[in-house]
């Protein structure tokens, strides 16, 4: 689908903007390149690309040990056929509309806006064929050209009605109860495996009857008929886990903790130490400032000031979570946010920075702060490996990026961490050579991030049922290759 945006404005770099002010402000309209053509209107500077050709291989992999997991499990949720794009980010600004002040591209969670929140993002659907209500989300990939070539879009449809609904759930009660999938141990007996699944799944249904419940309890009772009840009927299931790994020999883990539920107030912190969610203290690095937060209405066409052009749905969208070299890994919790890269890296420094964007068949080659050139019958790629060693204590930490960190550079998590699958995004756009040699693509930034490719991101929150996730990681600590 084309997208109709106003005339495109002209990406400089400092410098360049420097020497038109000096010129005495003249409008600047094409902009020469180091071999003396011009460049088309739109057009970003050459130093942002690279001859994928022309780079030498740079990816490194952790060299497997003999207990190493190399199964995948990879999740078909789509390629964003529903148009479900906004400019917020509920991890890194949450309750800040247009926070993120760039396109994202979802897939996953329906649901998924500034206001989103666990309660929310439970009862929403999902693109994801499983049933997987997880949110995968990334910055829009443009193609700029004369405003001319494009077509109207339909206008968009008024999201005030959904708005208000997830503001009232973030507002209301809600269960907080602790996670069981990511209490099992790495090796589940095989005969023990059909009995832990179903009662993962009771586990769901108890909680989220529970849940419904409490929309229509008065405070004073919530004790007696959400807290009280729903313990007793969790021990009992996590009583039954415990006696299926009995039955066969092996030692039962101690699941009795996860028992127990509490309800959190709007405002108040529920008493289970599981994570920051979304708190006002949880900011990511570089946007600290919520206060006057620039929120224009979205035009019909999805473009943002700074932002313009024909947006590229991915060709490919694959979903992938993989083991570790070193070992096997364990479940990840419910509703766990996690961090690729960094929007603001330009702002920010490299740190958080990832090698993100190469192209078909070259793989071994991945760009970090440059935009690729592919060879003929080749495509543009992004891929995003995730951080995977988790605290084994919270969902989510003030940063974003304390509570999952990455693995060192032969796999292996540092002291306290454990490895959990780690999440692969691939990305493939069918973006034509002509458009990639007159460097007509970008990914959405911040304004004063100018595209920079440096600041490629990638956002993912943990959504998944306790009995997906447990599937997820019985394939991948046992080799095998699983598609849903």
């Amino acid at each position: 689908m084309a997208f109709h945006r106003r005339k495109s404005t002209i990406w400089l770099t400092a410098a360049a903007a420097a020497m038109a002010l000096v010129a005495g402000g003249a409008a600047v309209v094409a902009v020469g390149s180091a071999d003396g053509t011009a460049l088309a209107d739109g057009a970003l500077d050459e130093g942002l690309f690279v001859d994928i050709t022309k780079v030498k291989p740079n990816v490194k992999k952790p060299k497997p040990e003999n207990d190493a997991t190399t199964g995948t499990f990879t999740v078909d949720c789509g390629r964003n056929e529903n148009g479900h794009f906004n400019p917020d980010n509920f991890i890194a600004q949450p309750g800040v509309r247009n926070g993120a002040q760039h396109l994202h591209d979802y897939v996953g969670n329906l649901s998924t806006n500034a206001d989103s929140n666990n309660k929310s993002l439970q009862k929403a659907g999902t693109t994801c064929k499983n049933g997987d209500k997880s949110a995968y989300f990334w910055p829009v990939i443009r193609i700029n050209k004369a405003e001319d070539d494009e077509e109207k879009a339909p206008p968009k449809k008024d999201d005030k009605a959904q708005q208000d609904k997830d503001k009232a759930d973030k507002a209301a009660a809600r269960l907080e109860c602790p996670d069981v999938a990511s209490l099992l141990p790495e090796d589940v007996p095989d005969a023990a495996k059909a009995e832990i699944d179903r009662e993962l799944e009771n586990i769901e249904k108890v909680t989220d009857e529970a849940e419904k419940r409490l929309e229509n309890t008065k405070p004073q009772d919530v004790d007696n008929i959400i807290v009280g009840p729903t313990r007793n009927k969790r021990a009992a299931i996590l009583d039954r886990m415990m006696i299926a790994f009995s039955r066969q020999g092996k030692q039962a883990p101690d699941l009795n903790p996860a028992a127990a539920c509490a309800v959190k107030e709007q405002g108040k912190a529920a008493a289970l130490d599981n994570g920051a969610e979304n708190n006002d203290a949880a900011q990511a690095e570089g946007t600290e400032n919520k206060k006057n937060q620039n929120n224009p209405e979205e035009n019909a066409n999805n473009e943002l000031p700074g932002n313009e052009g024909e947006i590229q749905r991915p060709e490919v969208v694959d979903l992938q979570f993989r083991g570790s070299p070193t070992g096997k890994v364990v479940a990840m919790p419910k509703f766990l946010r996690v961090l690729y890269g960094d929007a603001k890296a330009g702002q920010n420094g490299p740190k958080n920075a990832k090698a993100s964007w190469t192209c078909q068949g070259f793989e071994d080659k991945v760009l970090i702060d440059k935009y690729p050139v592919c060879p003929q019958g080749s495509k543009v790629k992004r891929i995003h490996d995730f951080p995977s060693c988790w605290d084994g204590k919270n969902i989510d930490s003030a940063n974003h990026r304390d509570h999952i960190v990455f693995p060192d550079q032969n796999g292996k998590c540092k002291k306290g961490f454990k490895a959990v699958p780690q999440l692969r995004i691939s990305l493939t756009y069918n973006i034509p050579r002509d458009v990639q040699k007159a460097r007509l693509y970008s990914v959405d930034s911040f304004p004063e991030e100018e595209h920079n490719p440096l600041t490629d991101h990638d956002d993912f929150a943990n959504v998944m049922s306790q009995k997906i996730m447990n599937r997820l990681v019985n394939c991948v600590n046992t080799g095998k290759k699983c598609r849903e």
